[in-house]
């Protein structure tokens, strides 16, 4: 199976790097909150809701980035020490 094996017991867990996949969801929806404030509401201030918004959500691809590194299980077989 190319993501490796099935969970038999029905509990998820967030990882071996739970800080960042927790700081991600974060900022993900912190920016979302901005984006839709400065979207929808009616402010003086809404390009810099929209633009802080998009900033955080694409910052916060980076924490997803180094979850996913960080979670890759090689075995030491495969690695050529």
């Amino acid at each position: 199976m190319l993501l490796g094996r099935p969970r038999l017991c029905g509990r998820c867990s967030p990882g071996r790097c739970a800080l960042f996949f927790f700081l991600a969801l974060l900022l993900d929806a912190v920016g979302l909150v901005l984006l839709l404030v400065g979207i929808f509401a009616t402010l003086d201030y809404w390009d810099f809701l929209v633009y802080t918004g998009a900033l955080i959500l694409a910052f916060s691809l980076l924490f997803w980035v180094f979850w996913y590194s960080l979670n890759i299980k090689v075995p030491l077989e495969k690695l050529d020490l």
